[in-house]
């Protein structure tokens, strides 16, 4: 009986012991993950110093982003900045003589405290306009007028304004800020000539393009780069449009110093030889190049499904992939590429998560959490994707 009771005690304790040193090695492994994923946001290379010998990367912020956690993103990953909503002509002037400075100023004390360079975005624009840049003296909708001789006063009214207001913008950052988005967004295919049909184009004409710029060089100086900005620029459609517009803008000597590809692209296209291509094209006309918008989204345009919290790996893996060559390209390009900015710098902010659908996207280097994904390290240290 003792020698039966002998072994089974010592059946236990062996057993016992196994799960010890199971629960010991458990332990073990998840407190040396947890210690690994608390210091790994502070070893990772900052993205900004790794492209060092080709450009700035810069960012899209919010003022709201320039404290807490987002902010030491920030801080360490990029070296120029652009206000994502702050700097549109709504936020600043929402109704006549009436500015509106605090957060763009916020943005812009955040940028000089950290030593980053500041891009403007964007003084022109068909959206986030306030209406009463398009209302005549008696507050009526300029568009409807029919009348030839006062649509004349409005079209004088309406550049009248847009001047005053460029003015003002411009000799208020112009010692700050060196690279400006005039207008943004002009050209649109389906519309007739290739003009986007817009208040601005239907009051105006191209007019209010050309007073836009001149007025900014006239506020800015020489130190100041004006850019004309818009998305799609590698369709070869809309890219030939724009080039010609700009090419007429030029030999009419406004001063146009370079265009913005804002090269909000998915997974799946355009083909990156199709956004060299139109770089390319631009600086045939002596501009400068930059990417003022990128991200990546998880989507095809014409898909409107949702991974929702369980986005697989491969869809992960393939946007790495498509990162690394398009900045492979960029870097082989970088003798007329000035700068790479993204839109936003965490997934858990991207406006993509509105648009076109409410849903998870994520087409930034960082996720959620602000930790690296794998298209950061494929830009930055591909060797560490096959770890």
């Amino acid at each position: 009986m003792n020698k039966f009771l002998n072994k089974k005690w010592s059946l236990i304790l062996t057993m016992g012991g196994i799960f010890l040193m199971a629960t010991l090695s458990l332990i073990f492994a998840t407190g040396k993950k947890a210690f690994n994923d608390q210091t790994s946001a502070e070893d990772i290379p900052s993205l900004a110093e790794a492209f060092r010998d080709y450009f700035p990367i810069g960012a899209a912020i919010e003022p709201g982003y320039t404290t807490g956690q987002i902010a030491e993103l920030y801080k360490k990953h990029v070296n120029m900045l652009v206000a994502e909503n702050a700097m549109k002509p709504a936020s600043l002037q929402p109704t006549e003589g009436n500015f509106q400075w605090a957060d763009a100023d916020r943005i812009v004390q955040f940028a000089k405290e950290n030593g980053m360079e500041l891009r403007f975005h964007t003084l022109v624009w068909h959206n986030q306009t306030p209406d009463w840049f398009f209302l005549d003296k008696e507050g009526k909708p300029m568009v409807e007028e029919t009348d030839p001789q006062k649509r004349e006063e409005n079209r004088k009214l309406l550049l009248q304004r847009l001047e005053n207001y460029i003015r003002a913008v411009v000799l208020r950052y112009k010692d700050d800020i060196k690279s400006w988005d005039v207008v943004n967004e002009v050209i649109e295919p389906n519309d007739p000539g290739g003009m986007r049909n817009s208040p601005w184009y239907q009051i105006t004409g191209t007019e209010y393009i050309e007073v836009a710029f001149r007025a900014a060089r006239e506020a800015g100086g020489s130190d100041i780069k004006l850019y004309i900005n818009d998305y799609n620029t590698d369709d070869p459609v809309k890219r030939d449009i724009l080039y010609e517009l700009v090419k007429n803008l030029l030999e009419k000597g406004v001063p146009i110093d370079g265009v913005g590809h804002q090269t909000h692209i998915d997974i799946y296209n355009p083909p990156v030889e199709r956004i060299i291509e139109s770089i390319k094209k631009f600086a045939g006309l002596g501009l400068d190049n930059i990417i003022t918008e990128l991200d990546m989204s998880i989507y095809s345009w014409n898909d409107r499904s949702d991974y929702g919290d369980s986005i697989p790996d491969y869809i992960l893996t393939l946007q790495a992939k498509r990162y690394q060559e398009l900045f492979d390209a960029l870097k082989e390009n970088k003798d007329i590429v000035s700068a790479v900015v993204f839109w936003g710098i965490s997934d858990k902010y991207s406006w993509l998560n509105g648009f076109p659908v409410k849903r998870t996207n994520a087409p930034l280097l960082f996720d959620r959490n602000f930790m690296p994904k794998p298209a950061f390290w494929a830009i930055v240290d591909p060797s560490r994707l096959r770890e």
